[in-house]
């Protein structure tokens, strides 16, 4: 099944030392992202969403910058699984505090993605004060 790399940026108003907690914990990523999320041992992660659980690996992490995660078996080919990265970025120009995601999976609706990041992102600002 061919993947599709859907990637947008949006602007919180909030500092990556306060930010960064939301997009690589547990409790975190359970307030906006995620019905709940469990981490396990070996930077494991199980996300939950309508009653199914995926599981995933936090393959990249650096402190207040970004954070990655790659879902298990959602392909034949080990170095092809879905994931989700969350990156934070700073404007030089202005100081604003950007969010960058970039969702890789099998959905292809590009107008489907954007309504549901647009969504996840809403409550994401409602936590953060944004």
């Amino acid at each position: 099944m061919p993947k599709f790399k859907y990637s947008n940026e949006y602007e919180l108003r909030a500092s990556p030392k306060m930010l960064f907690p939301y997009l690589s914990t547990a409790s975190g990523l359970s307030q906006w992202f995620a019905d709940k999320v469990n981490h396990l041992p070996d930077n494991q992660f199980d996300f939950q969403w309508d009653n199914e659980t995926h599981h995933a690996q936090q393959s990249a992490l650096r402190l207040n910058k970004n954070v990655k995660f790659e879902f298990a078996n959602t392909s034949p080919d080990p170095h092809d699984n879905n994931f989700v990265e969350f990156k934070i970025e700073i404007s030089e120009l202005t100081g604003s505090t950007f969010l960058r995601i970039t969702d890789y999976s099998a959905n292809e609706d590009q107008e489907e993605l954007k309504d549901l990041w647009d969504g996840l992102i809403d409550r994401l600002k409602e936590i953060v004060g944004s």
